[in-house]
C-alpha cells in the first residue's frame, strides 16, 4: 500500500435519468425504466455533497440532455462552486446548446468512428449528423467540447482519422476511453490493442490515462489488494434519490437519501460497505474507469504517478486545475 494522499470523495456520479434515446451495444443503462431526478431533491444533494467535500458533479444518464431541467441543476451546481461535466449523445445537443452556454465545464460529445455508418450502428440510433452539427453550435458559441471516443478492437485505428478530421482543425481533446465489460455487455482489449493505444498517450490534444493501461496489463482490479476505491471517491446518485453502493455498475445497496445524504454518508451502515469496496468476487478484474481514474489520486503508487501526466494535461487545457486543489 502506498502513502494515502486523498480520503475524500471528490466525484459525483448523478444519474439524472436512466433514459436514453440511444441503443449502445456497449451499455445496458438506457434499457431500464426511469424516472427523472427532481430540482428539489437535487438541490438537498448538491448542499450535503459540497459538505462532504465533492468538487465535481457528472451529470450523466442515459442521456442527460433528456432531463429538461438540466440547465437549472448546472446553473445550481456552477453557483455552488462544483466543476461540471456532462457526456452526450449530440442527438439534443443543437436544440439546448444556447440553454447549456457556459454551464458545463468538461462537455463530452460522444463519436466512436469518422464513419457516420459505423457510429450510427455503434449508438443504434442515427447520430453521425447531429455530431457535426453540434461540433459547428459549439463553435460559434465559444463552447470547447471533448470528444469522448470510446476503443474497441474494431475501431482502434480509426482513431487516426477522427484525431485529424475533428481534433485538430477545432482544437478539441480527443479523449481515448477504453473499453470495459460489465454485466454482460461491452468487451476487453487486447494486448496488441492497449500497445497501439499506448502510443497516442503523449500526443498533442489527446487525454489517454496510462495507469487505465496499466491495470489492464495487470488483470485489472484484484479483490485480495484492490485498486478500487469507488466509495470512497465516488458518490453515486441514482434518479429514484438513492445513494448507490460501493458503485453503479456493482449495485449491492441502494439507500434512500430522504434529504439526509450528508448524515448518510456518514452513517455506520456505509462506511462498513465501503470497507469492502474492491473487495467483492464481482470485483475482481474490474476495468470501469469512472472508478478508476479517481481511485489512482487516493494513494501514492505507480497507478498514482501513472496518471499524473495526463490527469495536469487535461485540466490545465480545460483551466479547472485550480478548483482540483
Amino acid at each position: 500500500m502506498g502513502l494515502v494522499i486523498q480520503n475524500k470523495p471528490v466525484l459525483c456520479n448523478y444519474y439524472v435519468t436512466y433514459r436514453c434515446n440511444a441503443k449502445c451495444s456497449f451499455c445496458d443503462i438506457w434499457e431500464k425504466p426511469s424516472p427523472y431526478v427532481t430540482i428539489e431533491n437535487a438541490e438537498a444533494n448538491m448542499k450535503d455533497l459540497k459538505r462532504l467535500g465533492v468538487k465535481i458533479i457528472d451529470f450523466t444518464g442515459g442521456e442527460p440532455l433528456l432531463h429538461r431541467g438540466l440547465p437549472e441543476l448546472l446553473k445550481m451546481a456552477k453557483s455552488l462552486g462544483f466543476i461540471t461535466t456532462v457526456t452526450t449523445n449530440t442527438l439534443l445537443y443543437p436544440k439546448m446548446a444556447e440553454r447549456l452556454k457556459g454551464l458545463i465545464d468538461m462537455l463530452h460529445f460522444s463519436l466512436d468512428s469518422s464513419d457516420p455508418e459505423k457510429h450510427n450502428a455503434s449508438r443504434g440510433v442515427q447520430l453521425f449528423d447531429h455530431f457535426e452539427s453540434s461540433i459547428e453550435i459549439a463553435k460559434q458559441l465559444g463552447e470547447r467540447p471533448d470528444i469522448l471516443f470510446t476503443v474497441f478492437s474494431d475501431n482502434i485505428d480509426e482513431i487516426e482519422s477522427v484525431y485529424q478530421k475533428y481534433c485538430l482543425p477545432n482544437n478539441l481533446m480527443l479523449i481515448l476511453n477504453p473499453v470495459f465489460e460489465y454485466n454482460d455487455v461491452g468487451s476487453e482489449l487486447s494486448a496488441d490493442d492497449l500497445a497501439k493505444l499506448e502510443k497516442w498517450s503523449s500526443k498533442r490534444l489527446v487525454y489517454l490515462n496510462k495507469a487505465f493501461l496499466e491495470l489492464r496489463k495487470k488483470g485489472g482490479n484484484q479483490i485480495e489488494q484492490p485498486v478500487c476505491r469507488a466509495a470512497d471517491t465516488t458518490i453515486v446518485i441514482s434518479p429514484e434519490n438513492k445513494l448507490m453502493m460501493p458503485c453503479y455498475h456493482l449495485g449491492l445497496e441502494s439507500l434512500d437519501i430522504d434529504n439526509q445524504l450528508y448524515e448518510l454518508r456518514q452513517s455506520k451502515k456505509v462506511k462498513e460497505m465501503a470497507k469492502m469496496q474492491g473487495r467483492h468476487e464481482a470485483c475482481k478484474g474490474c476495468t470501469v474507469n469512472c472508478y478508476m481514474q479517481p481511485s489512482f489520486a487516493t494513494e501514492l503508487s505507480k497507478y498514482w504517478l501513472l496518471s499524473l501526466p495526463s490527469t495536469l494535461k487535461y485540466n490545465l487545457a480545460k483551466g479547472t486545475w485550480k478548483e482540483l486543489i
